[in-house]
């Protein structure tokens, strides 16, 4: 079984690391910037699980050195860098930082660039922002894997192999997210970089669509199935889809927009899932129906909660877990 995330990142949801989700966030920020730290914390809480302000002094970052995830440092790069550099140790235990201007003109990851700095300064966008990111797979406008990992709602396991994978997404050779599910246990290399999903429930919503639709009538077909049940988007994991609709802009643009990862499943995958509705797409052209396949295909327990649902004729929903 195989799948592929598409989209690009959300708000921040990062391993630490231990590989868990890791929200905890610092602003250190000179006396006369904290009117500036304020409003950085008005804009971004409710995106993170604990967001403090911490008034600069010359051991701020030792005294709190592992207590957060990531530092904002609300300052001059040079100052952080030099208050810093004796602290690090190992790239997937040293917090992440992202320093700002006062003026919010640049969000300049400095360490831990996949594992928060950077979705911080993409968080730091909204308010005016520019990332200036120099990890390869961003600056190359790939998605690296730790990325593809937030893309589905999971962390990475086993650090050390995203050296390697990270080059791989680079070459454009990593090629697709393998699923395995247990229970099973799996000999891997150096080389492969292992996912677990964060959380133990949640949905996924399947969808088709004919070539074309745009991104108004996915966000609202997604969301009238999920008012025929007892979730929202906020329960949803990923959206999940064939590889024939990888290349999907309205699908694409609107999980963008809900901060949702696209996961698509080739065709061997969907026809070993496919739902009960009968489609006509099977006779045509060998496809399974793609929304309700593919909402089976992604969810844990690979049942679904609403049966296909048509919207306009443009999309197909199906919501599965």
């Amino acid at each position: 079984m195989s799948s592929e995330t598409d989209a690009d990142d959300g708000h921040c949801s990062t391993p630490d690391s231990d590989g868990e989700v890791a929200e905890e966030i610092a602003i250190i920020s000179f006396e006369r910037k904290l009117e500036t730290a304020e409003e950085i914390t008005a804009e971004l809480e409710d995106r993170y699980e604990t967001i403090d302000i911490l008034e600069y002094h010359g051991e701020v970052f030792e005294e709190h050195w592992g207590e957060y995830d990531c530092f904002i440092g609300l300052m001059a790069s040079g100052i952080a860098m030099r208050k810093t550099a004796h602290l690090l140790d190992d790239k997937w235990e040293d917090p992440a930082i992202c320093v700002v201007d006062e003026e919010l003109t640049w969000a300049i990851p400095i360490t831990g660039g996949h594992h928060g700095a950077n979705q911080v300064a993409q968080d730091l966008a909204t308010m005016g922002a520019v990332p200036a990111m120099t990890t390869a797979s961003e600056a190359a406008g790939k998605q690296g894997v730790e990325s593809k990992a937030k893309a589905m709602d999971a962390h990475v396991v086993n650090g050390d192999s995203t050296v390697k994978t990270n080059l791989a997404v680079l070459d454009e050779n990593l090629g697709p997210v393998a699923r395995l599910d247990g229970p099973k246990a799996v000999l891997v290399g150096d080389d492969v970089t292992v996912l677990k999903r964060n959380e133990d429930d949640g949905i996924v919503i399947g969808t088709g669509s004919v070539s074309g639709a745009n991104k108004e009538t996915f966000l609202e077909a997604w969301e009238e199935a999920l008012e025929r049940t007892d979730y929202d988007f906020a329960d949803v994991e990923f959206v999940g889809t064939a590889t024939r609709k990888e290349d999907e802009e309205g699908l694409l643009e609107a999980a963008r927009e809900l901060d949702l990862g696209v996961v698509t499943f080739d065709k061997e995958t969907l026809l070993d899932h496919e739902g009960p509705t009968p489609s006509k797409s099977k006779e045509l052209i060998g496809w399974p129906g793609v929304s309700e396949a593919s909402a089976i295909a992604g969810g844990r327990e690979q049942e679904l909660v609403l049966e296909k649902l048509s919207y306009e004729d443009e999309v197909t929903v199906a919501i599965g877990k």
